[in-house]
């Protein structure tokens, strides 16, 4: 059975579907795992903030596509506790940005920072993300 349409009398509107998600959705982001991966950004371009460290490196043609990102927390940001929940703060603020700001084809480490990521203001970190981001990408000179 189908559920009544609601009238158009400009209060009550008839429900609309969304697009499909394939026409709005973002650019998947994969997770880098192999440590050659962290290495090989690690020689690349970086960018710090006041929250976070940016690694990034374009990938050879043949290393595929897509938008790859990793996450790491030394020691010195904490115990277990605090650098997991500085590395799911970097993850969220990747999840955020990356899709609509990181390029095609590149590979980017965000790195946490001692006693800063964990209690940066969230849209500080998405701020300090949008800025490293636009710098590492910057034409070189």
């Amino acid at each position: 059975m189908t559920p009544p349409e609601a009238p158009e009398d400009g209060i009550n509107q008839p429900r609309v579907k969304p697009p499909a998600a394939s026409v709005c959705a973002p650019k998947p982001l994969s997770v880098l795992k192999n440590r050659s991966d962290f290495l090989k950004a690690a020689r690349a371009r970086r960018q710090g903030t006041s929250s976070m460290m940016v690694q990034a490196r374009k990938r050879a043609p043949d290393e595929g596509a897509g938008i790859r990102v990793g996450f790491t927390c030394s020691k010195k940001v904490g115990n277990a506790v605090a650098r997991n929940r500085a590395r799911r703060r970097l993850r969220e603020a990747a999840r955020a940005v990356l899709p609509t700001q990181g390029h095609e084809g590149w590979d980017y480490v965000l790195i946490g920072r001692a006693e800063v990521t964990a209690g940066r203001a969230f849209d500080a970190m998405l701020d300090d993300l949008h800025y490293a981001l636009r710098k590492i990408h910057a034409p070189r000179k």
